[in-house]
């Protein structure tokens, strides 16, 4: 009974959005305009679109991405050390994809960058933990 009790108060009262895996949950990017929210996926990382403002997804449609929201942005994200992985990172305004690092810089903040060609032409991005979608776009 004082089983029951304790994981009916636990329900009604969970505590911070964390989960046990900080790279897990949902991400903003710098300008406030895409959400993506990461999973596990077998040993390595997922990366879905769950949010875009109406800018972002016009970018992402002159650049060839027509539907932003449910794009999956990270592709074979692999573990290559503590709190990195590397992999295929999707850059939607640019309807390409980039050998991606993905570096958790504490809790709440992860660093992305892209590179193509080659290392020529690379793009980073500081993005931040979000525990709830924005509202309207």
């Amino acid at each position: 009974m004082i089983s029951i009790l304790l994981a009916a108060l636990a329900a009604a009262h969970p505590g911070p959005a964390r989960t046990a895996d900080p790279v897990v949950g949902t991400w903003m990017n710098p300008k406030g305009t895409v959400a993506v929210r990461t999973a596990r996926c077998g040993g390595g990382l997922c990366g879905r679109v769950v949010w875009a403002s109406t800018a972002a997804q016009e970018a992402a449609q002159a650049g060839g991405t027509e539907r932003l929201v449910g794009t999956d942005l990270f592709h074979d994200v692999r573990p290559v050390g503590p709190g990195a992985w590397a992999g295929e990172v999707f850059v939607p305004d640019l309807g390409t994809t980039a050998d991606g690092n993905l570096m958790l810089l504490g809790p709440d903040t992860l660093e992305i960058d892209g590179c193509r060609l080659g290392g020529l032409l690379c793009r980073k991005q500081v993005w931040h933990k979000i525990a709830a979608l924005p509202r309207g776009r």
